[in-house]
């Protein structure tokens, strides 16, 4: 049963940090290199994340500047950029590329922030979800006589304990992300 609760455990973890990856890559009017983690540049055949071919770093709070080590790839980051969804125009001197994050508007943070509602609860759910099939692990336990109905009645108590946990770090995840938004 203890493997059961690790695996649970586990599983939920790998929620959270979906989560937080996702989070991320929201644009929050702060330059942050995470924007940059879902844009892949066709680095010789091969798509490539820009992090792996250049150095990414925050130079003021809102620009992002991006120094290739090879200056040949300096124009397939540029288009890898302007492709992706980030929504932010790509500044090439010949030796860099800077993204300036403009500053977000009332309605925008609003937008984000339900965005950020929702995602937060679709974590929720893939942790429900696990719960979901712990339980089910832990019936079949019962039915096949490995577990007595006591045992069984302390493992779906801690089952939910552990799902309570995670639950409650989804909320703050979600909470300190909305805070963020809309205080830049």
């Amino acid at each position: 049963m203890e493997q059961l609760f690790k695996t649970t455990k586990e599983r939920m973890e790998k929620c959270i940090t979906s989560l937080n990856n996702d989070f991320a890559t929201i644009r929050a009017g702060r330059a942050n290199p995470g924007v940059l983690n879902k844009v892949m540049v066709d680095y010789y055949g091969v798509p490539t994340q820009i992090n792996q071919m250049a150095q990414v770093s925050v130079s003021e709070a809102t620009n992002l500047v991006i120094t290739p080590w090879d200056v040949s790839t300096l124009k397939a980051i540029e288009k890898a950029i302007n492709e992706s969804d980030i929504g932010i125009n790509p500044q090439n001197d010949g030796k860099c590329i800077r993204l300036i994050f403009p500053k977000l508007t009332e309605e925008r943070r609003k937008e984000i922030s339900k965005d950020i509602s929702k995602r937060g609860e679709e974590a929720k759910i893939a942790v429900r979800a696990v719960r979901h099939d712990s339980m089910d692990a832990l019936k079949k336990m019962k039915k096949a006589s490995e577990i007595t109905e006591d045992d069984f009645d302390d493992g779906e108590e801690e089952i939910q304990d552990i799902t309570d946990k995670f639950i409650e770090q989804c909320e703050k995840i979600v909470k300190d992300k909305k805070d963020e938004i809309m205080s830049v």
